[in-house]
């Protein structure tokens, strides 16, 4: 019998034996460890070098952001890597990123997992360098950050498979992208530019361990934290973990279906045109509700969750109206209802009209101002606004920070109402239900990414 068991006992090992080489076998080491044989270096005058099995960069002042590069490019991958940073550098990897004449003279651009040794510790955070910025910061990971170690060698797992980018660091969950820009491109190691601080000179970033599969993906794929958030760019997208948690489509990103004209039974037939995944109100003189009109729901909504990004043109102006009910203006203009204001701030007049900026960006129109450390993105780019509605309590919110918070009904609420052009409507914001709406005040303003959580 114990003969049995021992043999047993080794076989199981031989196949967990075999199963580690298997898995072994498919890496590919990115760096020889004795000299920078299949990189080449782009944009900036850091010094890198090959030390002891490391690569070793070192920052020159007077210096942009400086990238060694892959001569290859890799689309679908699983990458490791240990990265040592002295603690007054930032830096990051880039990857499926590129460098080309027709994109702003050659700059290196795409995603970046982000190596970040300062009080933020967003390390491997999604950062799109050179474009869009931030895809996935770590504010809502407090454990992820927590998890960098100064002076000390961090562990980086990354997988670029398909449409979706996870990481990890030190084996902590850390960022989990769903996002379409790119699908392929070179890997960089980045040597960050610290400008002319004499300081900062020679102060060194070092990469060790560089290694990626590509072949069996779902061999060396780590287990997936179902918890933690996880972020889709891509335009009028629902992703698994949104539908799960009850969101919906409010616009399919394609048709009218879902929406008509307030006080109408169609949508209506000029005025607003959709292109490329975007809705747009279009420019019409700045009259409200003149030329297409308001757009609303078929549906009427009570607690709800509402999630849309919008842009604004130069000196725009326009809103996000909810428990809209139809019939109540009798004149020209729009529909009424309670509002999410939607306005170029620095170049609309409307900024400086009402009481204490409630006409201004974000804000309940004509009630409540919204905070003034509010973030905003300049005209020309998307913003996101968010409006929870439970019950009675409201709150908006503007690329993620709250900037309006209020309770319906209550008898500060009903004060507001009295002081506002409000007042001539019987319980005014009051209804337990009724329809979103965008509104046509007669400049374009786009909107994408509509969607609801009832």
């Amino acid at each position: 019998m114990k003969r049995k068991i021992l043999l047993a006992a080794g076989i199981i090992l031989a196949a967990q034996l075999e199963m580690t080489l298997t898995a072994q076998e498919g890496w590919q080491k990115l760096f020889n460890g004795k000299n920078l044989h299949g990189w080449e270096q782009l944009n900036g005058r850091a010094k890198y070098k090959a030390v002891d099995g490391m690569i070793v960069g070192s920052t020159v002042v007077g210096s942009p952001n400086s990238f060694l590069c892959t001569k290859k490019f890799y689309g679908d991958f699983i990458l490791e890597y240990d990265v040592l940073v002295d603690p007054k550098l930032n830096s990051g990897v880039q990857i499926r990123s590129h460098s080309m004449k027709s994109y702003n003279n050659g700059r290196v651009h795409g995603y970046q997992i982000e190596i970040d040794p300062s009080d933020r510790a967003w390390s491997a955070g999604v950062y799109d360098e050179a474009r869009r910025g931030w895809l996935y910061p770590l504010k809502d990971n407090p454990k992820a950050g927590a998890a960098f170690k100064q002076n000390e060698w961090n562990h980086f797992h990354v997988e670029a498979i398909g449409n979706e980018i996870k990481t990890w660091i030190n084996g902590v969950p850390a960022a989990d992208l769903i996002d379409d820009m790119d699908s392929t491109g070179f890997i960089g190691l980045q040597v960050h530019g610290i400008g002319n601080d004499k300081s900062k000179a020679g102060i060194r970033v070092k990469w060790k361990n560089l290694r990626i599969v590509t072949n069996n993906l779902d061999t060396y794929r780590w287990p997936y934290n179902q918890n933690l958030k996880q972020i889709c760019t891509i335009p009028n997208t629902l992703t698994p973990q949104e539908i799960k948690a009850g969101w919906k489509l409010l616009w399919d990103g394609k048709t009218t279906n879902g929406w008509r004209g307030a006080d109408k039974s169609e949508f209506p037939a000029k005025g607003w045109t959709i292109h490329n995944g975007i809705l747009t109100v279009n420019e019409s003189g700045g009259g409200e509700s003149r030329n297409g009109g308001d757009i609303i729901t078929d549906k009427e909504y009570g607690d709800f969750e509402l999630s849309l990004e919008f842009r604004l043109t130069k000196g725009a102006n326009s809103g996000i109206k909810y428990f809209v009910k139809e019939g109540l203006n009798k004149g020209v203009g729009s529909a009424i209802g309670l509002e999410y204001q939607l306005l170029d701030d620095k170049n609309h007049p409307d900024a400086k009209n009402g009481v204490g900026g409630n006409r201004t960006l974000a804000s309940l129109y004509d009630l409540i101002p919204a905070a003034s450390n509010k973030p905003v993105n300049p005209t020309g780019q998307w913003n996101k606004a968010t409006i929870i509605c439970h019950g009675n309590h409201v709150e908006h919110w503007l690329n993620g920070v709250k900037v309006v918070t209020y309770d319906r009904g209550t008898q500060i609420f009903r004060a507001l109402v009295q002081k506002s052009k409000y007042k001539i409507y019987p319980n005014f914001g009051e209804a337990q239900k009724g329809h979103i709406l965008l509104q046509d005040h007669g400049n374009k303003v786009s909107f994408r990414n509509i969607k609801i959580k009832v």
